[in-house]
């Protein structure tokens, strides 16, 4: 009984090596490209509220200001040098009327509050600079409106501010 498993077993054994002495193995490749391009990519979160002027103090000719700060950016780019944010109106602001924006910034230098009431597309204010690559997430926008009062009233004005994020 032994011999014959022993025998049995050198026959599987020796069947085995066979097989894998004859095994085919098949191989196929493939070559591909891989890029990155340039992304340059900045969304808001949204639409400040209402910016209205409703006070001033007796003899001072300068309105009190009121500001909103309860919308935020964020950026990503993969540009090998710095970029920058500018903003800009869709018409600039009667004389008078004071618009003011502050961005901040984890990964550039913020300009501060800057003044975008005369800021069009074609003089778009940067307002922030030096951004490295990378991504930079709700960051908070914050707009003041300021009015001197021998400017007058304004009705209702909507207008439209573009952060443009570029090399």
């Amino acid at each position: 009984m032994k011999k014959s498993l022993v025998i049995i077993t050198l026959a599987a054994l020796t069947s085995l090596a066979f097989q894998a002495a004859n095994a085919q193995s098949a191989v196929a490749t493939q070559s591909l490209n891989l890029s990155v391009n340039a992304v340059y990519k900045i969304a808001t979160s949204g639409n400040p509220g209402a910016l209205a002027i409703t006070a001033g103090t007796a003899g001072v000719d300068a309105l009190t200001s009121v500001s909103d700060a309860s919308t935020t950016y964020s950026i990503t780019q993969n540009y090998g040098n710095t970029v920058k944010i500018s903003a800009n109106l869709d018409a600039a602001l009667t004389s008078g009327y004071i618009l003011q924006v502050n961005l901040a910034s984890g990964k550039g230098t913020s300009a501060g509050t800057a003044d975008i009431s005369n800021a069009t597309s074609g003089s778009a204010v940067d307002v922030v600079t030096g951004i490295g690559m990378g991504a930079d997430a709700n960051k908070a926008i914050t707009y003041t409106f300021s009015a001197l009062a021998s400017a007058g009233t304004l009705a209702s004005n909507s207008k439209t501010v573009t952060l443009t994020l570029t090399n």
